[in-house]
């Protein structure tokens, strides 16, 4: 089967003699996004998956001809608005993941909300992160309730065992030589609604009244690099010989497709805020004891998280944060702003600790700092509470059994 996400991935099943194609696309493609496990989930089950970028197309007419000619059967889309859209009066069956902004913050808005609604009506099924998502999304759309299934994020670190921690700190500008260093990790985009700079003020006068602490902010501005934006995984000679056609590729198992420079340039230029990451690095260069840090892969990122104190959380709006679930599993404390996506999976001074503003943060930092009975306890708790809800091996069974559907 192939199958298409908000980005797009596509990927190939041969059940009996019949191909199917399922197309995913996905809102935006940081390494660490649901739409690559997703597509893992599905590549382990036989399907060759092809990833694109929904912002690099305007209409749904693009994506009808693009599905035509490549012969795609069917689509998944993560995000109901942002990919769901292209996929309005598709030929082809589709499902859709919802996102977290699609359901929290889009759905107020008129033109959108009739937009998801039809998107949904079309939909074969719908897949929320928790039962609140769910319930805010039948809500709306009381006919599609019963199309719409819970399934959490299914959770898998890989911490790198030859990271370099010290390396990483003097090239992040943070001291190496105190005695007691506590780094707090934000992990986000240099999106607004992650709002970075929420914490950064308050951060920074602690900072000075207390040189140890540090908080580092690493996400990107772009949420995908070239060479990482598409591939096609091929599992039979007929359609290896067909792809390699298609998009002028050399043979092999797994291919890598570099975008053209201006096609590229235009991506980009749809996902970036240049001013926003303008004003974020510029703040961070003003403000002592706070740290912009480059990008970098998922392995070394989980082995960070590991020498870090705590990751944080300062979204104003979240589906399911994986960062948050990731630290978790790692045995590192959250402190995670309070808003419905986070407590959804955080239970406060049980599993993590949620604040409702920069004051309360420091507050609750300090008290994990100086409590470490209080620290052992959460991240033992926080890490229970994710290997019996966040399984992965669960994750991938119930995507492997919905993409049926679109057959």
């Amino acid at each position: 089967m192939r199958l298409w996400e908000t980005d797009f991935i596509l990927s190939n099943i041969y059940p009996s003699t019949r191909q199917f194609a399922t197309f995913l696309c996905r809102e935006k493609a940081p390494k660490r996004a649901q739409n690559c496990t997703t597509r893992n989930h599905l590549r382990a089950a036989g399907h060759i998956c092809v990833l694109k970028d929904a912002l690099m197309y305007e209409s749904p007419a693009e994506i009808a001809n693009l599905t035509s000619t490549d012969k795609f059967d069917a689509a998944l889309a993560i995000h109901l608005y942002k990919a769901g859209r292209l996929l309005q009066g598709s030929r082809i069956p589709f499902g859709i993941i919802f996102g977290g902004t699609d359901v929290n913050e889009d759905i107020k808005c008129k033109e959108k909300h009739r937009v998801m609604g039809a998107v949904l009506e079309e939909a074969r099924f719908a897949v929320a992160f928790t039962m609140k998502m769910k319930e805010l999304a039948a809500a709306e759309w009381p006919d599609a309730r019963k199309k719409i299934y819970v399934q959490t994020q299914g959770i898998k670190t890989t911490p790198s065992e030859t990271f370099d921690w010290y390396r990483f700190l003097q090239n992040a500008d943070i001291p190496t030589e105190t005695d007691s260093l506590h780094v707090f990790l934000l992990i986000c985009g240099l999106r607004r609604v992650k709002d970075p700079l929420y914490l950064v003020n308050v951060f920074s006068d602690w900072h000075r009244k207390d040189p140890s602490v540090h908080l580092g902010i690493i996400g990107p501005a772009v949420f995908f690099k070239r060479n990482q934006l598409c591939y096609m995984y091929i599992h039979s000679s007929r359609s290896l010989e067909k792809a390699a056609c298609s998009l002028n590729l050399t043979s092999g198992k797994v291919m890598r497709r570099q975008l053209c420079p201006m096609k590229q340039t235009l991506a980009d230029a749809k996902k970036v805020d240049p001013l926003f990451a303008s004003e974020i690095k510029e703040k961070v260069k003003r403000t002592p004891g706070v740290h912009l840090l480059q990008e970098i892969p998922q392995d070394d990122l989980h082995a960070v998280m590991k020498r870090c104190f705590a990751v944080v959380n300062s979204s104003i709006s979240e589906g399911m944060s994986a960062a948050i679930l990731e630290a978790m599993d790692l045995d590192i404390p959250v402190l995670a702003r309070n808003i419905p996506g986070n407590a959804a999976i955080i239970k406060h001074k049980e599993t993590g600790l949620l604040f409702s503003d920069p004051q309360e943060f420091v507050v609750l930092s300090k008290s994990l700092m100086n409590d470490p009975i209080m620290e052992r306890e959460i991240v033992t708790r926080a890490k229970d509470y994710v290997k019996k809800h966040h399984s992965w091996e669960s994750e991938r069974k119930a995507y492997q059994d919905l993409v049926l559907r679109l057959q």
